[in-house]
């Protein structure tokens, strides 16, 4: 099947907000929102579903059973993480996840730790979670790559540090971290005894000759301590139908972080099912073909370093 990624189609008027935030004259370049159509497979896969006429309360296991299945298998076969279904908590987005990781703590230990710059609502978690906002600056090299200084994070853990939220790949500064890099990131945590909430949801997009590498598959002690988060929205455009999922390998932190969402966060709805386990089943062809054309189309003057 080929595709097309050259017709840039007219979504003003659609309630597309990165198209409508701005005067007509601006270029939208603030959000991660692809020009692209989603993956045909999905739009039939909701098209059915949607012909079928009926939008009632979903079961709370009607396709979730297929859908885990379909996000064990490919993190197996993409990263070589063995993960098993329960260990699944399905949400309606990243940002609601690593806000329920904050909820997760208690004074004296609610002291939440990011690496700026970074995704604004990642830095605000802290302060709308009602916890403390703690951060580190990332260093920026003379060749426009972006590094740890080893030191200075070892120093920007506290007595009130509880929570560490890494942004792996990172938003915005490009970097997907090695894995050097990361095992000293989880180490330093493990020795303050820190939870990892790693949001992942740009592991589907690194560029040519960069690997993902989830936090979590580092080693089994690193797993108990970490919440990984991930979604199908940005590597295949859903995110308007807002569904993502937490990975918790230890039993006993996956009962806190689910006990802090009570009340507080519903079902993802029916729609994102279907979405994401179309996607998931059937999207790989028009992602490839996708990330093809978008390094095509990338001017050599507009590429960062990545290491």
């Amino acid at each position: 099947m080929s595709y097309d990624f050259d017709t840039l189609p007219d979504r003003r008027g659609t309630g597309c907000e990165k198209w409508e935030h701005y005067d007509a004259d601006v270029l939208p370049l603030w959000v991660a929102d692809m020009d692209f159509a989603s993956p045909e497979p999905v739009i039939q896969a909701l098209r059915q579903r949607v012909e079928h006429g009926f939008f009632g309360y979903p079961a709370d296991h009607e396709g979730m059973d297929e859908l885990r299945e379909a996000i064990v298998q490919r993190l197996a076969e993409r990263y070589n993480w063995q993960v098993q279904p329960e260990e699944l908590f399905f949400l309606p987005g990243v940002v609601t996840g690593f806000d329920l990781a904050c909820h997760t703590l208690s004074a004296p230990r609610d002291g939440v730790l990011v690496q700026s710059p970074v995704y604004p609502p990642m830095w605000k978690a802290a302060g709308m979670t009602g916890k403390s906002p703690q951060s580190m600056q990332l260093t920026y090299g003379l060749d426009g790559s972006y590094s740890v200084d080893w030191e200075a994070f070892e120093a920007a853990f506290t007595d009130q540090t509880g929570l560490f939220i890494l942004c792996n790949p990172h938003n915005p500064v490009g970097r997907a971290f090695r894995r050097d890099e990361l095992e000293h990131m989880a180490q330093a945590c493990l020795r303050h005894n820190v939870l990892i909430c790693s949001d992942e949801i740009h592991c589907d997009l690194v560029y040519s000759g960069q690997r993902h590498i989830p936090m979590a598959s580092l080693d089994p002690e690193i797993a108990r301590h970490t919440i990984t988060l991930m979604a199908p929205s940005k590597t295949f455009n859903l995110a308007g139908l807002q569904l993502s999922f937490a990975i918790i390998q230890d039993a006993e932190l996956r009962q806190r972080y689910r006990h802090s969402g009570k009340g507080l966060v519903p079902w993802v709805n029916l729609l994102a099912r279907v979405a994401a386990l179309a996607a998931y089943q059937e999207g790989g062809r028009w992602l490839e073909a996708s990330a093809g054309s978008h390094r095509r189309s990338r001017p050599e003057s507009c590429r960062r370093k990545s290491t």
